[in-house]
């Protein structure tokens, strides 16, 4: 009875993935979602989250984030990036960018110009966590063994050469708390992200493709499948 229903929800996520992987420019509501996929609003919510530990609103704002920044890598300007990827206008991609990037669209586009970055190591039950950090909120998590945090760090940095950066533990010290754990966890599925030999860590990090790039459209069902082992 436990397998049946374990073998619906994954039928359900999938479903979702895929229509979601399809229409995400579209920008469709949960209930535009559940139509399509013939489940009720509530079910697609709690089976998606339950499994692939994200809501599908989020997992279509990762799929659009990752195209802006694929487009404002290829030298988009940042109204011509929202438009592109089905948004009503440069503020609500600005929105967006620093909800999920912890930076406003263009300051990303300039690879971190302007723009101060504080990072620090912690402790964590996946390693030591290299926390990076904006005015704006997290910008990035990296997970290392034992010496290898630095290589980690460098790592990440790499993805905004043109920014400060300065190191301060304490200042990072909030955002690697083992009780906010599961709030970084949500924040990983949408961020950059790094992994230098920290064990065990696939689970959490739902396919290291995308908590190091985001998921790209064509990537986006194979993340979250491969989560709920339909890969």
């Amino acid at each position: 009875m436990l397998q049946t229903a374990h073998t619906n929800d994954y039928e359900l996520v999938r479903r979702t993935i895929e229509f979601v992987s399809e229409n995400w420019l579209d920008h469709p509501s949960l209930d535009e979602i559940a139509g399509n996929v013939g489940a009720s609003p509530d079910s697609v919510q709690r089976s998606f989250s339950r499994w692939a530990g994200l809501t599908p609103k989020s997992f279509m704002q990762a799929i659009t984030v990752d195209r802006a920044r694929q487009l404002l890598q290829d030298s988009a300007t940042v109204l011509d990036t929202a438009y592109e990827v089905g948004l009503s206008g440069a503020g609500r991609l600005h929105d967006l960018f620093v909800t999920h990037e912890g930076m406003p669209p263009g300051v990303y586009r300039a690879k971190g110009a302007g723009l101060t970055i504080t990072w620090g190591c912690h402790a964590s039950p996946f390693g030591t966590a290299i926390v990076l950090t904006t005015l704006h909120g997290l910008a990035g998590l990296a997970f290392a063994d034992e010496g290898g945090e630095m290589a980690a760090f460098e790592d990440m940095a790499r993805r905004w050469p043109n920014a400060e950066y300065v190191r301060d533990d304490k200042a990072t010290a909030a955002m690697a708390k083992e009780r906010e754990i599961d709030r970084v966890r949500t924040a990983l599925r949408l961020k950059p992200t790094s992994r230098f030999g920290a064990r065990d860590q696939r689970r959490h990090h739902e396919g290291d493709r995308v908590l190091a790039n985001c998921c790209t459209d064509g990537a986006s069902r194979r993340w979250l499948a491969d989560g709920i082992g339909h890969v």
